[in-house]
């Protein structure tokens, strides 16, 4: 039997139960709230609640499940507040926070099931199980001497198996390549670190290339150590790319957007309807104040990302590539309950230095991937419609515009002269990833001893049409049919993401980004517009 409330009337309580919590909470920012005109109302609407929870549970014909019900209202209530407030139960909290916080607590391994087996894809730098000497390519057949290959090990399983608390030891069984017997190691777990960098090279001489994939707590601490790198090895212009990078800490988008402007320069202010405007500042220590800047961004570009973008494109500091970014302009605080469950609220709207928001509408949300490649914008930087009342003008007087996201000075279209059904079908089952995997399985040694850094084995290591064909092979294993007419189109690639695959598992991700990036059109747009008058056109600072 399903238990029913009148909707609109029961869920327009837990909203007001909402703000009667925000206006309680003791570690807010704010400076005053101004509750006094109603907050008889809130009491009478919080004692209506408990009233209802108490008869349900008192009177209600079935046994109910109070703390499912309530858990469900507070799902349901944010979810009508607006896309970004959401509720996270107990025990996701701690699991939510740790792409934030930048570390978890197990044995620090990559890995993958393979074959039904638990293959060891690397160890994290750093980590207990690369100190104990666990290699790329070892196979986990036991934990704690039960056998867990060729049983269905799920991914989930080795989670549970493998994190702990930091000082717990497991203990796992090792197959290595050429050792006939199995290798015992203990492993005590410690706090691993999830890296923020994924890669960090020089593109040429002068060049440097930065992958951000998120803006956690050690963000700063690595992204300052790469720069240092690269300032060493000769950079003088930076690209950096934020494709994909769903945001992170507004502090952290702060310090990032610091690294690249002059003292007392406006990075971003926010402003919220109980939060008086508060305006953030660059200071004197950025580590690439000049120098010519290229930010890549896509519509995987989120929050802080756009903070950064938005932050250099409004100071015309560098030229912004790529197309549309995602157009998340909230803030969100966590506010905690007292079984320990999160709140994430929306709680104020940032803004770019020249005024802008770039929140988009709450209804475009749904489909829009879909309407971008409908409406031609994926292709066309004139199919971007934009509002003639959100123009704003940066420094040096060029129209940017708010809502809907960060608008790229130089738009790059979606290249599909390289997809195929077959190609995407491929890319679906993630069939290059795990046929990398096998090849490895069977090679590592051999390329290790050939290619002993990225750069050689990207000029040494070529995918042969042999190479290609078992890969066709194994992937009709996997039920993708060969299709010549689709794999003529994707041939180049086929080719470059299958060396760029084995370039991971040999030298993690970034050797995949290395090797990709040379058939990426964002980053090549991004390299040349340094170099190709580009910048000088758009009259940005260096």
């Amino acid at each position: 039997m399903v238990l029913k409330f009148q909707k609109n009337n029961f869920f327009r309580l837990i909203t007001l139960i909402v703000v009667l919590f925000i206006a309680q909470a003791p570690n807010l920012e704010a400076q005053s709230y101004n509750f006094s005109s109603s907050s008889q109302q809130y009491y009478d609407q919080v004692e209506k609640l408990r009233t209802l929870l108490r008869d349900i549970s008192m009177y209600y014909v079935d046994t109910a499940n109070i703390e499912e019900l309530t858990e469900n209202m507070i799902v349901r209530t944010l979810k009508d507040l607006d896309p970004h407030s959401v509720y996270i139960p107990k025990d996701e909290v701690k699991k939510a926070n740790e792409q934030l916080e930048g570390k978890f607590e197990g044995i620090g391994i990559q890995f993958n099931i393979l074959n039904d087996t638990l293959l060891v894809v690397a160890p994290i730098i750093g980590g207990p199980s690369e100190k104990l000497g666990i290699l790329s390519g070892d196979k986990i057949i036991k934990i704690e001497d039960e056998n867990v290959a060729g049983i269905g090990l799920k991914n989930s399983d080795v989670v549970k198996k493998l994190r702990g608390e930091k000082g717990s030891v497991v203990n796992v069984s090792i197959k290595r390549f050429g050792e006939k017997k199995l290798i015992e190691y203990a492993i005590e777990r410690d706090k691993i670190p999830i890296y923020s960098v994924d890669a960090a090279y020089m593109a040429d001489s002068i060049t440097g290339y930065i992958k951000l994939s998120r803006f956690a707590r050690t963000t700063m601490i690595e992204l300052q150590a790469e720069i240092t790198k690269l300032k060493r090895a000769g950079m003088q212009s930076l690209v950096l790319d934020l494709t994909g990078n769903t945001g992170g800490y507004l502090h952290i988008a702060n310090q990032l957007s610091d690294q690249f402007l002059q003292a007392d320069e406006l990075i971003v202010y926010t402003k919220g309807k109980y939060f008086p405007k508060r305006s953030h500042f660059a200071t004197a220590k950025g580590m690439f104040e000049q120098g010519k800047l290229a930010i890549m961004i896509d519509a995987g570009s989120a929050s802080a990302s756009e903070i950064v973008s938005g932050a250099v494109q409004d100071w015309d500091r560098g030229i912004i590539v790529g197309r549309r970014s995602f157009g998340k302009g909230l803030v969100q605080k966590p506010f905690e309950f007292p079984d320990s469950s999160v709140m994430r609220l929306t709680i104020q709207r940032y803004y770019t230095p020249s005024g802008r928001c770039i929140q988009k509408p709450y209804k475009d949300y749904k489909d829009e991937y879909t309407h971008r490649y409908e409406s031609g914008e994926l292709f066309e930087r004139d199919s971007i419609k934009v509002d003639d009342s959100l123009i704003y003008k940066t420094d040096h007087g060029r129209d940017v515009y708010g809502a809907g996201g960060i608008i790229p000075d130089v738009f790059v279209p979606l290249d599909t002269t390289l997809s195929s059904k077959y190609y995407r079908d491929i890319l679906r089952k993630g069939l290059l990833y795990s046929y990398s995997l096998n090849y490895l399985d069977k090679n590592r040694k051999n390329v290790e001893e050939k290619y002993t850094s990225v750069q050689l084995f990207d000029i040494g290591f070529n995918i042969t049409d042999e190479h290609l064909e078992e890969f066709i092979s194994y992937a009709e294993d996997k039920g993708v049919e060969r299709n010549d007419d689709d794999i003529k189109i994707s041939n180049k690639a086929l080719k470059q993401y299958l060396k760029a695959y084995i370039a991971r598992g040999m030298f993690g991700v970034g050797g995949f980004y290395y090797i990709s990036n040379q058939i990426d059109p964002i980053y090549t747009k991004a390299f040349e517009s340094l170099n190709n008058g580009e910048y000088e056109k758009l009259n940005l600072r260096k």
